[in-house]
């Protein structure tokens, strides 16, 4: 591993944030090859963050997400690391990230980096080792090799990116036989975590980033690393893609809880505690079980944000997530987009009326207890691109015809014409996905002076849930989810503050109160279709 050796001091209690600020806070996600190119190569890089920290600062968010920028071959877009501590050349240094972190937390922003713990690159040393070592060695028993059923993978195990989820190692070796598992691309071997070196390994790379200055880590499928003991055939084999929801035999295994109380652990040697946040892609019910108070902080509410845009749905989720709640302590984590999801104004409908409900759901989600998380690119209510299949690179389009490039189209920062719009250093630059013609439009240069936009839409909104938590509004009320037949939606939180979202088609009255920020620019106490609103309730 590279030298933790930093000159940025350690993070400490930001001015105006309390030791627990993840509870309330609002965490942007970057995608860096897609945020700011400062190189002019058309990806996007750690200087290019830098250089755009005062911008997310301006959004009132207190931290940042930054999806994996450690070195790697990018097969997967950075999430096959083949060097846990150190930067990948594409997107800088380490010094570059110690700059980054100084800089953020000058702005007072907190910064939450990538860890991949289920899966490693093909290139890392230790799995060229295990390779080269061959059947029967320790070093192989840092990953999943197994020998095959006769010419026949070792289960019926399905990857998350289409075909088997089983490589052989060596298919024209007369002597290696054996294959590896990779639950997502063969350029992707997932660790043993049964092997107690693999967990060693992982409290080093926690230990490193911690130490360099981060503060806290989002955890790459949390709920996967360990898999069934003897790795028997999947009673069900998907026929579509479905992540790894449909085999329960390579999830949500009991052990894995044991890793994150030791993570917890280190996490809280550390002043202030470092932060832990989980992927973890399961029902409400399970998903809250890891966020016990001895294991992580948060987890991702996955039910929610696979949502589209119906009430009935709504309400059940958010009432699932609020008994998963009471019943485990979990603080809730809010989220409608990040970088593998569908973006909501075209999952929600498209057009002006997917534009509407996109604003709508942002607002609301601003609205309820908890921390929040914003993919970049939302405040600015980007549409999803249909992208020519010969320009997509995403390995999971490769391989089943599904892809992701969509939700990863460079932000564009200016109106002016060419095809990058100030995304990267000069207009005559491809960047890495294409940017589409028009969204010079939905620029931030051509949003920030439009007091209509939706990135000041955010802005105000961000501004008075500032206000309500500074004049003590709880960050861990109680609330109950309710929807009516006119399609209005309420989330009614115990001390007085509501949400509301009108998911039908006909304008409906609000209910009695004080209405505090609404996502249209209404002014009477009716919600046109595909709004929302917070207010205080009457009495």
């Amino acid at each position: 591993m590279t030298d933790a050796t930093s000159t940025v001091p350690l993070p400490s209690d930001l001015p105006g944030q309390p030791a627990d600020w993840w509870r309330t806070a609002v965490i942007y996600e970057v995608y860096p090859r897609s945020f700011a190119d400062s190189t002019g190569n058309g990806v996007g890089d750690l200087q290019g963050i830098r250089n755009r920290l005062p911008y997310i600062a301006s959004l009132g968010v207190q931290g940042i997400w930054i999806t994996p920028f450690q070195r790697s071959p990018q097969v997967d877009q950075g999430y096959d690391i083949s060097d846990y501590c150190d930067v990948d050349p594409l997107f800088g240094t380490l010094a570059d990230v110690d700059s980054l972190l100084a800089e953020a937390h000058a702005l007072g922003l907190r910064v939450l980096v990538d860890i991949v713990p289920n899966h490693a690159s093909v290139e890392h040393p230790l799995f060229l080792r295990a390779v080269a070592a061959g059947p029967g060695s320790p070093e192989r028993e840092m990953f999943h090799f197994a020998d095959g059923n006769g010419d026949a993978a070792p289960n019926n195990w399905i990857s998350v990116f289409g075909g088997p989820a089983w490589h052989r190692v060596a298919p024209d070796s007369p002597d290696d036989r054996q294959w590896y598992l990779h639950l997502f691309s063969p350029a992707q071997p997932d660790w043993n975590w049964r092997n107690p070196a693999v967990v060693d390994y992982f409290d080093d790379v926690l230990r490193f980033w911690f130490e360099r200055g981060a503060d806290g880590i989002r955890i790459d499928v949390a709920h996967g690393l360990f898999k069934a003991e003897g790795m028997p055939d999947s009673p069900a084999v998907p026929t579509v893609i479905d992540g790894l929801r449909s085999n329960p035999l390579v999830t949500d295994q009991e052990p894995v809880h044991d890793v994150y109380r030791r993570w917890r652990t280190i996490a809280d040697e550390y002043s202030p505690e470092r932060l832990l946040v989980g992927e973890v892609n399961l029902e409400p019910d399970r998903a809250a079980r890891y966020t016990r108070p001895d294991e992580l902080h948060q987890a991702f509410a996955f039910a929610f944000a696979r949502l589209g845009w119906n009430p009935a749905e709504w309400a059940a989720v958010g009432s699932e997530l609020e008994k998963a709640r009471r019943e485990h302590g979990s603080a809730p984590s809010w989220a409608l987009e990040n970088h593998d999801l569908v973006r909501t104004v075209t999952r929600f409908g498209g057009g002006e009326r997917g534009l509407r409900r996109a604003r709508a759901g942002m607002v609301a989600l601003l609205g309820l207890p908890g921390a929040v998380y914003l993919y970049q690119g939302q405040e600015l209510a980007l549409p999803e691109v249909d992208i020519d299949q010969h320009q997509r690179v995403d390995p999971m389009w490769v391989h089943s015809g599904i892809g992701r490039d969509g939700a990863r189209i460079p932000l564009p920062w200016t109106a002016g014409p060419g095809n990058a719009h100030g995304f990267t250093t000069g207009d005559d630059v491809t960047p890495w996905l294409p940017i589409p013609d028009g969204w010079g439009a939905l620029s931030v240069e051509n949003q920030d002076d439009n007091p209509d936009s939706t990135l000041n839409l955010l802005r105000k909104a961000m501004r008075e849930r500032t206000t309500l938590l500074e004049n003590g509004l709880p960050a861990d009320e109680r609330v109950t989810w309710r929807h009516e037949p006119n399609g209005l939606v309420v989330c009614d939180r115990e001390g007085g503050l509501s949400v509301a979202i009108a998911m039908g088609d006909e304008p409906v009255p609000l209910p009695a109160g004080t209405v505090i920020v609404r996502s249209d620019d209404g002014t009477d106490a009716t919600l046109q279709p595909d709004t929302a609103a917070w207010f205080w309730r009457a009495g």
